[in-house]
């Protein structure tokens, strides 16, 4: 089984930055590609990024590109999500998924593990 947990969320203003940590448990870790996911008030949780086992390549969400950049250290069993220039529409609850099949899957079901979740607040 595998454990996550997320921190790093916290409130800050437009154009500031954040970054996120995710640490893992209970796995090898390099055998997971891992995932960011938020979930606004109201809506429904969508993908963000995605990094592979390795590292070496990811995927972003138009929405976060060029703003956001995730990267892992598998020597510390974190991914980190580095979030930049944020914006009001960012607030959200972000979560970490892990999957050790496929890598950069926007669909929640194909997930296996998830952490509870950090809030991140962006004021105007």
């Amino acid at each position: 089984q595998v454990q996550l947990v997320e921190s790093g969320g916290g409130l800050v203003q437009a154009g500031d930055s954040l970054r996120l940590s995710c640490a893992a448990s209970g796995r090898t870790f390099s055998s997971l590609a891992m995932s960011w996911f938020r979930q606004a008030p109201g809506k429904e949780r969508e993908f963000v990024a995605a990094i592979t086992w390795s590292g070496r390549r990811t995927s972003y969400a138009d929405s976060v590109k060029g703003r956001f950049t995730i990267s892992r250290d598998n020597a510390k069993n974190t991914v980190y999500l580095q979030m930049n220039s944020l914006k009001p529409e960012d607030t959200a609850v972000y979560y970490c998924a892990a999957d050790d099949t496929t890598w950069g899957s926007r669909v929640l079901a194909e997930y296996d593990y998830w952490g509870q979740g950090t809030q991140v607040t962006v004021s105007s």
